[in-house]
């Protein structure tokens, strides 16, 4: 082989590793690591990391943001990102920070599910990195085909009872009754980092807090199966932070406690942009850290023009348009934040494709020429703004009803002409937007 051929030349080593965990623990992302995976890293050779994701539904939420930003700061730094898919445990359910055993689900509904959770990890890692390129891969197709005695075998006798009983995700769920479906499954996570660590290389594994004893799980698999040296470090863990909401829960629900998807076909982008506008000043300090790639300097500045500007929200803005950009493009993030602005300006809105979205995410009606024609207390209360004539009646005198814009100053004022002919803006008092589409 000449000295000029491609496999001659030898690849680069990533710059970033040593610099991973403070990066990490700045950003607040970090919880804790095996011993050995400082001294791993500060050796600045590629290492190969994977976190799992579990397609028991068609979409990521934003709950499960610090694991893909974990894996994406992974890859910045020269390593190799690995996402999996989990095709067969999905099919049985992880017992971690659950109270009850999920519904099962069938072949294909997983198959479209672990597709349409790939299409929304291109959003954040990239496929095309040469040595450090993302890779997605689904644990069905090694799971799949094994059969209960090999597994039994191959994986079941290098663990006890007593240590799976151990672990604090099997211990929450004895007392509510755990399947032993569900309390196998560290054996087959377990056995997951395993299969990726002899065939893929894979050295890494990382997962939030609660995970902690399925990745140790699969570090005594490997421990055990594997051989090496004595005191070796073959394979290591990370744990991210869990990060919570006010009420002690699990982030990324709206007040309705409804989950926040990235899917836009379930949280529209407007809705997702406007969830991280919402942010109490308090968190957005942490969450601008976790949630985005502003370097620290920048978002100092931000937290410094928060100190002196509470009233301009710069934090809450920065946050949500970086967000809202990266998981639905910068096209969606752009009339979000134009929808936003309209709404809360108090400025006429006119444009219908704002409009429309405004329709659709906020309190939004449908109304007839008969609503139009009934004036203005009656419509009101037909398109259901006020549930009573005499509620209606007392707004307009406190002037607090605008229709289109325009102050409402008797009950029986006239509807105006809607807005393209189709929109109307009813607007009770400084906080109460609704938008109405005519119908028929």
């Amino acid at each position: 082989m000449t000295p000029d051929a491609p496999d001659a030349v030898p690849e680069p080593v990533p710059p970033g590793l040593p610099g991973l965990l403070p990066e990490l623990e700045w950003r607040g992302l970090l919880h804790g690591t095996t011993p050995g995976l400082p001294d791993r890293l500060a050796s600045g050779r590629r290492i190969s990391g994977y976190n799992g994701f579990d397609p028991s539904g068609s979409s990521l939420h934003v709950g499960h943001l610090i694991p893909v930003f974990g894996l994406l700061h992974l890859q910045r730094r020269g390593g190799r990102p690995i996402a999996l898919v989990g095709g067969a445990t999905g099919m049985i359910g992880d017992p971690s920070g659950r109270s009850s055993e999920r519904n099962l689900l069938d072949r294909e509904t997983l198959a479209a599910n672990v597709a349409a959770i790939r299409g929304q990890l291109e959003r954040f890692l990239d496929f095309s990195a040469g040595a450090a390129s993302a890779v997605v891969v689904n644990n069905l197709d090694w799971l799949g085909p094994v059969g209960m005695l090999d597994f039994l075998r191959d994986v079941g006798k290098h663990f006890t009872v007593p240590y799976m009983l151990g672990k604090d995700s099997v211990q929450a769920r004895m007392a509510g009754g755990l399947s032993y479906t569900e309390f196998s499954y560290m054996l087959l996570q377990a056995a997951d980092f395993r299969h990726l660590h002899r065939t893929m290389g894979v050295e890494l594994q990382a997962g939030g807090a609660d995970q902690w004893g399925n990745i140790t799980a699969g570090l005594e698999l490997i421990r055990r199966s594997e051989g090496g040296a004595e005191g070796e470090d073959r394979a290591h863990g990370l744990a991210y932070e869990l990060l919570l909401d006010a009420s002690g829960a699990k982030f990324g629900k709206t007040a309705a406690g409804t989950s926040v998807w990235l899917d836009p076909s379930r949280t529209s982008p407007f809705a997702f942009y406007q969830y991280w506008l919402d942010r109490d000043d308090a968190e957005v300090p942490r969450l601008l850290r976790m949630f985005t790639l502003i370097d620290r300097e920048a978002i100092l500045g931000i937290e410094a023009e928060a100190a002196n500007r509470p009233e301009a929200r710069p934090g809450q803005r920065a946050l949500a348009r970086d967000i809202t950009a990266r998981v639905h493009g910068e096209d969606a993030a752009r009339h979000a934040v134009e929808v936003s602005e309209a709404a809360f300006s108090r400025q006429p809105i006119r444009d219908a494709a704002v409009l429309a979205t405004l329709h659709e995410a906020m309190d939004g009606f449908e109304f007839t020429d008969a609503d139009r024609a009934a004036g203005a207390v009656g419509f009101a209360v037909a398109t259901g703004t006020f549930s009573s004539n005499g509620e209606a009646r007392r707004t307009i005198a406190q002037g607090g009803l605008s229709i289109n814009d325009e102050r409402v100053t008797s009950p029986d004022a006239p509807v105006p002409e809607p807005i393209a002919g189709e929109w109307l803006v009813v607007r009770v008092g400084k906080k109460r937007l609704r938008v109405g589409r005519r119908r028929g």
